[in-house]
């Protein structure tokens, strides 16, 4: 076998000594190579006759040593698919890196925004609600939001890089169900789920602000503030304060469809808002404060003077636009109760004005002469609803009137407080004396 190597390895010597010269194999060097090739092939045979081998697995032998083209080229295809893995491996890699870097906030350079949710990409929805069990229950309202406008905010923001994976996240975790209307500031080291968390009413990143409604401000005054600190619209509040049912014993026999059954019932006072919030839950919080300050004795305080809570707060809306001081609303309290009772007409300016809300100064002569139920000067008895939205002593006048033989008043201009009079001759001989316009 030796020899045989040997012999082969002579012939490739001759061979690549012809190429240098000449650039290419000679014949005759081929022809060479061919006759030692046959020769040793005729050498191996007899010897393996001689060994007593069949010739077929000699010939298998033979075949080892020579050289194989396509194995060669199935290798370098094996290195290639080798090396093609290795980089869609390396990519997907990077593309997992990155995606998860937005979703985990990771390397970030940190800031705040402002990112503002407008009720109006909120709608309202039916769902089922179910036990632990997984049983039906019911169903339920609830706010979803329209994950697209949100999703287009945070990346307008920075926030997030990109929206599809916010998208998927916020599907798979139901995120349109649990966010808020309002105005946010969000840190750029939120992620995803933290995003979430932080546009809900309540969380500490809403922006709030504080508005002070005065006592004897109307529903139309109130809601106009509220407009102008932006924590809800005109319109959607007078929606809300018309259709939404709010749960309080005080508004269970006011039927729905008419703001005004919510008027003397939002008590003023210094409130904290979130921007851009619901406007049935920015209403909420008047009645639930009203509802406090209205405890138990007056509840029993209105029983005893056979009055209704409805007819104390519209007398104590007249109170709240009519007194000058705080010393004088229990003595005009007596001068409405003295007239109730004695069938008369309140006369109060002030409840003819209530129809006209963006009117300023007295009563004009076509507005007197207006047969409405709230021109209290033509018409004896309450008017419909409260005028205003009482405060709390406004309110304590109206459950303990002073005990006077008074049926009119006047402003005395000099001191800027009222005058109280027992018959219509003292009062109008007092107004005589005074300048009005």
């Amino acid at each position: 076998m030796a020899e045989d190597i040997h012999k082969i390895d002579e012939v490739f010597r001759m061979q690549d000594e012809n190429s240098n010269k000449t650039g290419h194999i000679k014949p005759d060097a081929l022809n060479n190579f061919d006759n030692s090739k046959k020769k040793v092939r005729k050498e191996k045979k007899t010897e393996s006759k001689a060994a007593g081998k069949p010739e077929k697995e000699n010939k298998k032998k033979d075949k080892n040593i020579q050289i194989n083209p396509h194995r060669r080229t199935g290798c370098i295809g094996g290195i290639m698919y080798f090396v093609f893995i290795i980089c869609v491996s390396v990519v997907l890699a990077c593309v997992a890196w990155m995606a998860a870097s937005d979703a985990l906030a990771l390397n970030k350079p940190k800031f705040e925004a402002t990112v503002t949710l407008p009720p109006e990409i909120f709608k309202s929805e039916t769902v089922d609600t179910f036990d632990e069990d997984g049983n039906k229950t019911g169903t339920k309202r609830v706010s979803v939001a329209d994950m697209d406008y949100v999703t287009d905010q945070l990346k307008e923001a920075g926030l997030i890089e990109y929206k599809w994976l916010f998208n998927f996240f916020s599907d798979i975790s139901h995120a349109d169900k649990k966010l808020s209307p309002g105005e946010y500031e969000l840190k750029s080291t939120y992620d995803y789920r933290a995003l979430i968390t932080h546009m809900r009413a309540g969380s500490d990143t809403a922006l709030t602000v504080d508005v002070t409604i005065p006592e004897g401000f109307t529903m139309h005054q109130i809601f106009k503030r509220l407009e102008e600190n932006k924590v809800c619209s005109y319109d959607d509040l007078m929606a809300a304060a018309a259709d939404y049912n709010y749960n309080y014993s005080f508004l269970e026999n006011k039927e729905t469809g008419d703001s005004s059954r919510l008027e003397g019932f939002l008590f003023p006072e210094t409130y904290q808002f979130y921007v851009d919030m619901q406007a049935s839950s920015a209403i909420n919080k008047f009645l639930d404060v009203f509802y406090m300050k209205f405890d138990a004795n007056m509840i029993n305080t209105c029983n005893n003077l056979g009055m209704s809570m409805d007819d104390v707060i519209t007398i104590a809306s007249m109170i709240e636009k009519e007194a000058a001081s705080d010393e004088e609303r229990a003595t005009i309290a007596s001068v409405i109760y003295n007239r109730l009772n004695a069938g008369m007409p309140l006369g109060i300016d002030a409840t003819l004005l209530y129809e006209y809300p963006d009117h300023e100064g007295a009563p004009t002569a076509e507005m007197l002469e207006n047969d409405s139920p709230y021109n209290s000067r033509i018409n004896t008895g309450l008017p419909p609803t409260p005028i205003c939205n009482p405060g709390l002593a406004s309110i304590n006048a109206a459950l303990a009137p002073e005990e006077t033989n008074y049926y009119y008043y006047a402003l005395d201009t000099e001191t800027g407080t009222h005058r109280f009079f027992a018959t219509e001759g003292e009062h109008s001989a007092f107004v005589a004396t005074q300048n009005y316009e």
